[in-house]
């Protein structure tokens, strides 16, 4: 799950450095705001690739997908973008678990020594 939701979060990243640049060009915004704004959210995806396996991890997640989403009112094309990240969050975390279970029940058949095949005595 862990680099599943890591690749979304920094997906997000970038995409929401480039929404700071084009959120600039509102006249009604300073550039501090903006920066400001942006900067936590973009520190934020940074830091949840490494709490998103952490309790509570993927609800910070699901809270940073609805602040995009909101950030469409500053930038329309968000309202589009946040809907995106927040389906890609969704599929992160629902195959992402899927596959830790599968890895788990594979090393659990793997048995201790992590063959598959018994030792002959």
């Amino acid at each position: 799950m862990r680099t599943l939701c890591s690749s979304t979060l920094i997906g997000e990243f970038f995409v929401i450095g480039f929404a700071g640049l084009v959120a600039m060009k509102d006249p009604d915004l300073s550039m501090a705001t903006v920066w400001t704004v942006s900067g936590v959210a973009m520190f934020l995806c940074l830091v949840l690739c490494g709490l998103v396996t952490r309790p509570g991890g993927v609800v910070l997640g699901w809270v940073l997908q609805l602040a995009l989403i909101v950030s469409g009112f500053v930038v329309p094309i968000m309202f589009f973008l946040g809907a995106i990240f927040a389906a890609l969050w969704w599929a992160s975390v629902h195959y992402g678990r899927k596959v830790d279970e599968a890895k788990a029940r594979f090393a659990a058949q793997a048995g201790p020594s992590g063959s598959s095949t018994p030792d002959a005595a």
